[in-house]
């Protein structure tokens, strides 16, 4: 599963790496090849509502495979993709695959380990996410400039493969549990603590890829890293944010509440030290690495609090949170790119740090309950 998680987001992510090649290529601005990830986003939220109660008398196995294979598709037509709109329908397919596999993760995840390892289940999950990190970042860059952003997109689909071929065979059958039917999706809204928390992970989301869809463009523009430079910054974040996932069930277990609040606070000092001396490359690649490291802690933090805040009701309480964290996807790089085309990245980065500023006031102020937060410092 962490190896079908690392597809997805490589694939999701390499239109941040590529982005300038693609854009020239395709004959479109940055900004609107930055709506690539804006329409992946906006399909996976859409499969990861409705995943659940469409798919709720099918074996998990079966479900899974499913969705691998909409990864592969998407992988596919983005190697061949000579204009716009069939990128764009690519990226769509990926979203199908990313938001419906996601919907899914966890719950199968509590169900293949035992109840206190599930925080250390998810952390390897989601290691496959910094891998992507890793590799979509640094890579991507540096390949494109030897094979093109279609030969890119063509070495991951037969990594793509290899991974779907890997969990088609290693994953056992999962049978389905409890039905989830679509209005108990929306039902987990009306708990406070659900709501609030789910708004919390919303802003974080929106504002870290305001900010990371154009950090290429950071790099190139403000700090004038070439190609080389990019992919080196790029390689640290990736670095960083896989030690941050692996950091993250310890942080958790000091103080949960403390590193969900915190975590985007510091990040908000990140993109004000970006904003003001960025010109600086030394500045530029230790906030890069900062972010990276910044950025591993969250996702596996948000989905620990909740496999403990709706245990039980964890695949609909699973497609919500993608849902909306696939709306903040979508609607904080939109609103990054238009920001981008309207007043520069300086632009871009003032609106990551207002909103990561809120998600951090939201967390600090109350959006996990103390009762929660004990619980899971108490957890070996």
């Amino acid at each position: 599963m962490s190896a079908i998680v690392a597809g997805l987001i490589v694939c999701e992510l390499l239109p941040i790496s590529l982005l300038t090649p693609i854009a020239n290529d395709l004959r479109v601005t940055k900004g609107a090849a930055g709506q690539a990830v804006s329409a992946t986003a906006l399909s996976a939220m859409t499969a990861s509502i409705a995943s659940a109660p469409i798919c709720r008398r099918f074996d998990r196995r079966l479900v899974l495979r499913a969705f691998g294979i909409f990864l592969v598709l998407s992988c596919m037509l983005a190697s061949v993709a000579t204009k716009y709109e069939l990128f764009l329908v690519a990226r769509i397919a990926l979203g199908f695959g990313l938001g419906g596999f996601w919907s899914m993760a966890a719950s199968v995840a509590m169900r293949l380990v035992p109840t206190v390892l599930v925080p250390k289940a998810l952390a390897f999950m989601y290691g496959g996410t910094s891998l992507a990190m890793l590799i979509a970042g640094p890579l991507g860059s540096y390949m494109g400039v030897f094979i093109g952003w279609r030969g890119v997109f063509s070495v991951a689909l037969l990594a793509c493969v290899a991974s779907l071929i890997w969990m088609w065979r290693a994953v056992p059958a999962i049978p389905p549990s409890s039905p989830a039917r679509l209005s108990a999706t929306f039902t987990l809204l009306l708990r406070p603590q659900v709501r609030n928390g789910i708004l919390a992970t919303v802003l974080f989301f929106c504002g870290h890829f305001a900010f990371f869809t154009y950090s290429r463009p950071y790099l190139e523009l403000v700090s004038h890293f070439d190609a080389a430079g990019v992919s080196l910054c790029l390689l640290g974040f990736g670095l960083a944010n896989m030690a941050g996932t692996f950091l993250s069930a310890s942080m958790l277990r000091r103080n949960m509440k403390l590193t969900l609040g915190g975590v985007p606070l510091i990040m908000t000092l990140l993109t004000i030290a970006m904003a003001i001396i960025g010109n600086n490359p030394i500045v530029s690649a230790t906030s890069m690495v900062g972010w990276g490291l910044l950025f591993g802690v969250v996702p596996v933090a948000w989905t620990t609090w909740l496999t403990w805040v709706v245990s039980d009701q964890i695949e609909s309480a699973g497609g919500l949170q993608i849902a909306c964290t696939q709306l903040a996807i979508t609607t904080g790089s939109g609103v990054g790119g238009v920001l981008f085309d309207v007043g520069g990245i300086r632009a871009v980065l003032l609106g990551s740090g207002i909103v990561l500023l809120v998600s951090s006031l939201i967390v600090l102020l109350g959006a996990t309950s103390s009762k929660t937060s004990t619980s899971f410092v108490q957890q070996p």
